[in-house]
């Protein structure tokens, strides 16, 4: 028979492990670093958007032209050259470092507190080019960053190992970027770690909220889109509902597929251009991006949130090709190079999609409904986590009583997009890590290995030597 614990003696053992206590005050004053350094990066990159705004309304917004190109070449030739774990979003590069078989000299390549550092600086330079970007992605590799260097002050035997840094940091970074620390522990067992290990569990949950509770500190206790009123949604509804759901899947589904194309293949004649001048490459791209913007009156520049908190107040300013064109303005951004991410605009393509159906079905009454359930279906089809999704669009808009609503079209969506995509973020960290262990030099042996085996093999009968390869075969 199983034996009762014993309070008296379960305390005086927790209070004797002052080893254990130290170890937990760390891990949890570096959750409160890493909470504060989001909190820094969301101030910076507001204010780099600020003045993006300001020079675009200065004399008809056509410096724009010329600012983006420069800022963004600019910003892809530092990263190449002092930082290049910290291009795109940032979750892949965790989520590969999460990988059993990673190393610490390769997690070094993906998260340190010299990339969390670089991310800010450089995240911060790519809102102030106005690239179609978001800083919730690059915040949970800032996070890590800065949670994961924790490490140093724990001893080899500790119960807190990289793995569970790294997940809570990540965790830490969704939290305090969407002021949502339960979205923070949904996307930490979701989309990083699968499960959560007991030992350490608490502890790690813990890390997440306090992490939290750094941006509820000084952006208040609010909903970052205020509190949506709907009424209340009937059977009659169900087929705007499902249009939504649906037209988000399929949209998600292309657009994760056509990042993952861009980001990953080697193949395609225009990343072979990107890889050739790759500093050109970012500055054309730039420059589409900057004449998509001109012609929607500015607003596909930028994370899309302005947009976002105009459909929701009834105050559909939006050009009417605004979907299509925030879609290409979005993907460009993240095939330019420069640190950013593609929540923000996810949610603000979303958005679209569902002011749009509304629009279309003339059910005005419920259209901060659909435009809500848009968001949530868009992002969880791109990053096929649909628990996430929901999570982080009710703890924006206050929408408790859409629960139900946002969590099934979530979840449609999700489904949908697996018909189309591969996971995009495990796409991508499993090419990063491809790309870094291509780069790391060989051992000596095996190189000589490989050389031996090149010289013992046959020459096929179709091959002659080209002079002008070094000895090369054709």
């Amino acid at each position: 028979m199983q034996q009762e614990p014993d309070f008296f003696h379960n305390l005086n053992q927790e209070m004797r492990d002052g080893r254990r206590w130290l170890e937990r005050t760390v891990v949890l004053a570096y959750a409160a670093v890493a909470g504060l350094s989001v909190v820094a990066f969301t101030l910076l990159a507001d204010a780099a958007f600020g003045f993006f705004e300001r020079l675009y309304h200065w004399h008809g917004g056509w410096l724009v032209l010329l600012w983006m190109p420069a800022l963004t070449a600019a910003a892809v030739w530092v990263t190449r050259r002092w930082a290049p774990g910290a291009g795109g979003s940032g979750i892949p590069q965790v989520i590969a470092t999460l990988e059993p078989s990673v190393d610490t000299g390769l997690r070094r390549r993906f998260v340190s507190l010299w990339l969390s550092f670089a991310k800010i600086v450089l995240g911060s330079v790519g809102f102030a080019a106005g690239l179609s970007i978001g800083r919730e992605g690059p915040s949970v590799q800032v996070a890590a960053g800065v949670m994961h260097s924790a490490r140093h002050w724990l001893g080899p035997k500790s119960a807190i190992n990289s793995h569970a840094l790294l997940v809570a940091g990540g965790a830490a970074g969704i939290a305090a970027a969407f002021n949502a620390p339960l979205a923070g522990v949904v996307f930490a067992i979701e989309e990083l770690s699968r499960k959560l290990e007991s030992r350490s569990s608490g502890l790690i949950i813990a890390a997440i909220v306090l992490a939290g509770l750094m941006g509820v500190s000084v952006f208040g206790n609010l909903s970052y889109f205020g509190r949506i009123r709907v009424s209340q949604l009937g059977w009659h509804d169900l087929l705007p509902c499902l249009a939504v759901a649906l037209s988000c899947g399929v949209l998600g589904g292309l657009f994760a597929k056509l990042m993952t194309l861009s980001l990953t293949s080697s193949t395609e004649r225009l990343n072979r251009l990107k890889s050739r001048f790759p500093i050109r490459f970012a500055a054309l791209l730039a420059l589409l991006i900057a004449v998509i913007g001109l012609v929607t009156g500015g607003a596909t520049f930028g994370a899309g949130s302005e947009a976002v908190k105009h459909m929701l107040q009834g105050e559909a300013d939006v050009p009417e090709f605004y979907v299509t064109l925030k879609f290409i303005a979005t993907w460009l951004s993240a095939w330019a190079g420069v640190p950013g991410g593609i929540f923000a605009p996810s949610l603000s393509i979303g958005a679209g999609v569902g002011n749009n159906v509304a629009q279309l079905a003339g059910v005005s009454d419920i259209a901060p409904a659909l435009i809500a359930m848009g968001m949530a279906a868009f992002l969880a089809a791109v990053t096929q986590a649909p628990l996430t999704a929901f999570i982080i669009v009710m703890e924006m808009v206050d929408g408790h009583s859409l629960v139900l609503s946002l969590m099934a079209s979530a979840m449609i969506a999700s489904m949908v997009s697996r018909m189309i995509a591969r996971p995009l973020y495990e796409s991508l960290a499993q090419h990063m890590l491809h790309v870094a262990r291509a780069s790391l030099p060989k051992e000596p042996e095996a190189e000589a290995a490989v050389l031996q085996t090149k010289a013992a093999a046959p020459e096929s009968p179709g091959e002659q030597a080209d002079p002008d390869s070094a000895g090369r075969p054709r």
